[in-house]
């Protein structure tokens, strides 16, 4: 198809190419000379540019970012995560222990009171059916009483 049966078509037009120029270089005259204190004097520096011109100016020391600390290998929050750990696995240890120090304590207690039931026991039964002949107590001499009409005189 042709242009020219297109209805909506634009008319086909020249393109003009514009090459740049390059600029001629600027002829600067020399700054004047300001008189300046010997401490003061900044550095001044002077580049050669390829196509043979030299810039010349003060020397501007880059800023320096502040130097970042140097981050752990590892998070504080992991090593502090690792030291409760250790630190609930020595506790448990010492709980488990004296648990067992508890229950241990405990049976000892429970072996003391039944030695001292048996041994005061022993002692209570060796009073009742020990021989009548103590040195201890009143003795009643029974065969001189006389019974009448089932009363018991002395």
């Amino acid at each position: 198809m042709y242009p020219e049966h297109v209805a909506n078509s634009r008319p086909v037009t020249a393109v003009e190419v514009h090459q740049p120029a390059p600029l001629a270089p600027a002829v600067m005259a020399p700054a004047p000379l300001v008189p300046v204190q010997p401490g003061s004097v900044p550095t001044v520096a002077s580049v050669v540019l390829p196509d043979g011109r030299v810039v010349t100016g003060y020397a501007i020391n880059p800023v320096q970012p502040e130097p970042v600390a140097a981050k752990p290998a590892v998070s504080r929050t992991a090593v502090n995560i690792a030291l409760g750990g250790v630190g609930f696995g020595a506790v448990c240890g010492g709980l488990l222990l004296l648990t067992t120090f508890i229950a241990a304590l405990t049976a000892l207690i429970t072996q003391l009171i039944t030695l001292a039931a048996v041994i005061f026991g022993g002692w209570i039964a060796v009073q009742i059916f020990s021989a009548s002949d103590s040195k201890g107590g009143t003795t009643v001499n029974i065969r001189k009483a006389v019974i009448k009409r089932n009363h018991f005189h002395s």
